[in-house]
């Protein structure tokens, strides 16, 4: 079936988070945007990749998408249905999430085969145990664990053992989409590999989409179909792999581009070191947010915020890469 017949898993439009912050008994609280605007869908079998610095709010929007916090705007559609927080009982059999840090996220308390099996305890309280026993067996099959892995604890195992036991626990359920939020981050660079290996069989096996939230762009290069990236809190930039990694058109992107490391040792490239500070989320000035750190920067940058713009291939600039360069002089240049 063609992407054009699919049906989207998860549907954002215009969604936002805001947060107050401080405030006391003789003043308000500021408000800080952790996402804004945010729009997207995720395709069966599809991976959407969500890209930025720490702090952009990538991780906000993955607890918005699996019904971890509200949304302040915006709305949130899976299956075609809009979701409220009725509904998140109901619905997170549906999106499951792959936390960074796999000792962190599983109860050290508790044996491997238990921690897989308590969502099936919560969620389907009328399955019975041996039909519940064996699908945990099967699913730590499916992910490269052995049968005696069953009856052992989290810290009896490596990282990347670890990071399998999270995953199978989040398949349990049978999801149609997985939130994963820098899954292999935490991992040596050997596990790294097999971690995402063993994501993409899963993904051609199950037909899950994935969410991938990652500030590591040779992992989203291997792994990814369709890019966002963000920069406090707003999409700066969006398409598919191919087109931001090769054409990246927000100059935010081509910085980040810059800074990831290449395998070929013959390869040249030429470091973009951002001048200027990264803006207070708490007072973002008006115009473009990235304007204080741009080598393009002009008068209308600083004065008015431009629209994710662009057919399939967006970008939030009123003077984009590739596109003809404007005569007025420039405020910085880069520094290789």
């Amino acid at each position: 079936m063609t992407d054009a017949l699919l049906k989207p898993i998860v549907t954002a439009d215009n969604l936002s988070r805001d947060y107050d912050v401080g405030g006391g008994m003789f003043s308000k609280p500021q408000t800080l945007s952790a996402v804004a605007g945010a729009s997207f869908s995720v395709l069966p079998g599809k991976t959407l990749a969500i890209v930025g610095e720490s702090g952009c709010g990538k991780s906000t929007l993955a607890r918005l998408v699996t019904m971890i916090e509200t949304p302040t705007g915006g709305t949130l559609s899976i299956g075609g249905r809009a979701v409220t927080p009725s509904d998140w009982s109901s619905l997170r059999s549906v999106v499951q999430i792959v936390f960074q840090n796999p000792y962190g996220s599983l109860n050290l308390r508790h044996r491997v085969g238990y921690i897989i099996e308590e969502p099936l305890i919560i969620n389907r309280p009328d399955m019975p145990k041996a039909e519940r026993v064996a699908r945990v067996r099967e699913i730590m099959q499916l992910v490269g664990m052995r049968p005696e892995h069953y009856d052992r604890y989290p810290h009896m195992f490596s990282g990347g053992q670890r990071q399998r036991i999270a995953i199978a626990r989040a398949l349990v359920l049978e999801p149609k989409l997985l939130v994963l939020d820098e899954p292999v981050s935490a991992l040596d660079l050997s596990i790294q590999s097999q971690i995402l290996n063993l994501l993409i069989d899963l993904q051609e096996r199950l037909d899950l989409a994935y969410l991938f939230i990652s500030h590591d762009l040779s992992v989203v290069r291997h792994v990814a179909d369709d890019v966002i990236v963000m920069y406090l809190g707003r999409a700066v930039e969006s398409g598919s792999k191919e087109e931001v990694f090769s054409n990246p058109r927000h100059p935010y992107t081509k910085a980040l581009l810059s800074a990831t490391p290449k395998a070929d040792p013959r390869g040249t490239s030429t470091r973009i070191r951002l001048q200027g500070e990264l803006p207070s989320p708490l007072n973002i000035p008006p115009g473009c947010p990235f304007a204080e750190r741009c080598w393009k920067v002009q008068d209308k940058c600083r004065a008015e915020r431009p629209a994710l713009d662009g057919d399939h291939h967006k970008a939030a600039c009123f003077f984009p890469e590739g596109a003809a360069e404007a005569s007025a002089p420039v405020a910085s240049a880069p520094v290789a």
